[in-house]
C-alpha cells in the first residue's frame, strides 16, 4: 500500500512504506550508506554517526548498519547528500529512476535500494517489488535446495540400503560360519568336559587320601608339641624355682653380710672414737688425781656449759658428720630452693654437688642426694662428682619416700643425718632413728 501526503507528480518523497524494508534491499542500503559515507565531511554528517567517521568502510558497514539505516529515514539532508554521492557513483541507474524506466538487466535489489536512497515517483513500488521478487528468488533456491538435498539424501538411502544388503549377505555367511565352528567346539568342549570330570573324580580321591594322611600325621605332631610344651613348662618352673631360691639365698646372705660388717665397721669406729674422746687415762691411778680442784688450764663448769650449740650452729653438723661410718643423706631440691631458687635447677643442682663434693673430702663421711625425679623435663645426663652419690625418684615416687627407703635400709646403730626442711621428712625419718638437720644449716656449713 502506498500513501501520499503531497507533492508533484515526479516527486516521490512523500511516499512512506508501510512495511520493513526488505532484508536484501536494506543491507544494500547500508552498503550504499557506508560507500558515500566517507565522501562527506564530520560536519555533514548526524551527530550519532560522527564517530564511525574514520572507520573502513567494511568495518563502518558492520558496526554502524543500523545507525546509518535509522538517520537515512529520519534525517532527510543527510539522505539527499547520500543520494547525491550515489548520482555521482552510479549515473545511469539514478537517471534510469528519475525517468521511470529501471534498467531490466539490473539486480532488483540494487534498483530497489537505489530508489529508497533516491525516492523518485514510485519507489515504494519498486521497493514492494523487489522485496517480494527476492522472496520468490529465496523461496526458489530454498526449493531447488530442498530439491537438491532430497535427492542427495536418496542417492545416500539407496547407497546405503545398498551396503545393508551386502553387509547383510556378509554377515549370514560369517554367522553360518561360526555356528558351524561352534557345533565343532560344542562337540570338543563335551568330550574336555568328560575328560575334566574323570580327572576331578580321581584327583577328588587322592586329595582325600592325603588328607587322611595329613590328618594322621598332624595328630602325630600336636601330640609331641603338646607333650615337648608341658615338659618345657615343667623344666621352665623348675629352673625359675631353682633361681629363685638362689637369688634369694645370695641376696639374703648379702644383704645380711653387708648390714652386720656396716654394724661391726660403726661399732670398732665407735669404740675408737671414744677412746679418743675421753683420753682415757693409763690403768695406774695416782692418789693426787683424785682431789677435787680446779687446775691451771682445766675447764671449769661453766667453761663446759658454754660447749652447748644452738640448732641452727653449723658446727652441730661437722660433730654429727665426725661421728664413725656417718652417713649425709641431702634432699636435693628442698637445699637448693631454700638457698638459691632464682637459678634453673640444672644451675642448682651442679653448685650443690660441688659444695657437697667438697664436705665429703673433708669430712670422710658417706654423702648421698637425692632429687625428685618429678621435677625433669627429660631424662639428666650427669657425671656424679667424687665422694657424693646422685639418685633420682622413680616416676610415681617421691624425693621424700625414696629418703625414707634410704633410711631405713641403713641398720640400726649407725648414724644417719637428713639435711631436709620438710617437717614430715623430718618426723618420718627421726622415728626411723635418724637425726634430722635444718637445710639452712646445711647451706651455712657450706658456705
Amino acid at each position: 500500500m502506498v500513501e501520499t501526503t503531497g507533492g508533484g507528480p515526479g516527486d516521490g518523497t512523500a511516499e512512506v512504506l508501510d512495511r520493513p524494508l526488505p532484508e536484501g534491499v536494506r543491507r544494500r542500503v547500508v552498503q550504499i550508506v557506508s560507500d558515500g559515507f566517507g565522501g562527506l565531511t564530520v560536519a555533514e554528517l548526524p551527530a550519532q554517526l560522527r564517530q564511525y567517521a574514520r572507520f573502513a568502510p567494511n568495518r563502518r558497514a558492520k558496526f554502524a548498519g543500523n545507525a546509518m539505516a535509522a538517520a537515512l529515514e529520519t534525517d532527510p539532508l543527510f539522505r539527499q547528500r547520500i543520494a547525491e554521492k550515489l548520482r555521482e557513483a552510479q549515473p545511469e541507474l539514478a537517471g534510469a529512476l528519475d525517468s521511470g524506466s529501471p534498467p531490466p538487466a539490473a539486480d532488483p535489489l540494487d534498483v530497489a535500494a537505489a530508489a529508497y536512497v533516491l525516492r523518485p515517483a514510485g519507489w515504494v513500488k519498486l521497493v514492494t517489488a523487489a522485496g517480494e521478487e527476492a522472496q520468490r528468488a529465496d523461496a526458489e533456491r530454498a526449493g531447488e535446495e530442498s530439491r537438491a538435498e532430497l535427492e542427495r539424501l536418496r542417492e545416500e538411502l539407496d547407497r546405503a540400503r545398498e551396503q545393508t544388503r551386502a553387509e547383510t549377505e556378509r554377515l549370514r555367511a560369517e554367522l553360518d560360519a561360526a555356528k558351524r565352528e561352534s557345533e565343532s567346539l560344542h562337540r570338543k568342549l563335551r568330550a574336555a568336559l568328560s575328560d575334566v570330570k574323570r580327572g576331578e573324580a580321581a584327583l577328588r580321591k587322592a586329595q582325600g587320601e592325603i588328607e587322611a594322611v595329613r590328618a594322621e600325621r598332624h595328630a602325630q605332631v600336636s601330640a609331641a608339641e603338646s607333650e615337648t610344651r608341658r615338659l618345657k613348662a615343667r623344666l621352665g618352673e623348675a629352673e625359675a624355682a631353682l633361681e629363685a631360691t638362689r637369688r634369694a639365698a645370695r641376696e639374703g646372705r648379702s644383704v645380711e653380710d653387708m648390714r652386720v660388717r656396716l654394724l661391726l665397721d660403726t661399732l670398732l669406729d665407735a669404740t675408737q672414737g671414744l677412746r679418743r674422746e675421753l683420753a682415757l687415762p693409763p690403768v695406774s691411778v695416782r692418789p693426787a688425781e683424785t682431789v677435787d680442784a680446779v687446775e691451771p688450764g682445766r675447764m671449769t663448769p661453766k667453761d663446759i656449759a658454754a660447749r652447748a650449740l644452738s640448732e641452727n650452729d653449723p658446727a652441730i653438723l661437722d660433730q654429727l658428720l665426725a661421728l664413725p661410718q656417718a652417713h649425709l643423706v641431702v634432699d636435693g631440691y628442698n637445699v637448693t630452693k631454700t638457698g638459691y631458687p632464682q637459678m634453673p635447677l640444672e644451675k642448682q643442682r651442679l653448685r650443690l654437688l660441688g659444695q657437697l663434693s667438697q664436705l665429703a673430702a673433708q669430712t670422710g663421711a658417706e654423702v648421698t642426694c637425692v632429687f625428685d625425679g618429678a621435677e625433669l623435663a627429660a631424662p639428666v645426663l650427669l657425671a656424679p662428682p667424687r665422694g657424693v652419690r646422685v639418685l633420682f625418684s622413680k616416676p610415681g615416687v617421691t624425693a621424700d619416700e625414696l629418703i625414707r627407703q634410704l633410711v631405713r635400709a641403713e641398720p640400726p646403730g649407725r648414724p644417719v643425718i637428713v639435711a631436709s626442711t620438710d617437717r614430715e621428712v623430718a618426723d618420718g625419718i627421726a622415728k626411723a632413728g635418724a637425726r634430722p638437720v635444718a637445710s639452712a644449716v646445711l647451706l651455712k656449713r657450706l658456705s
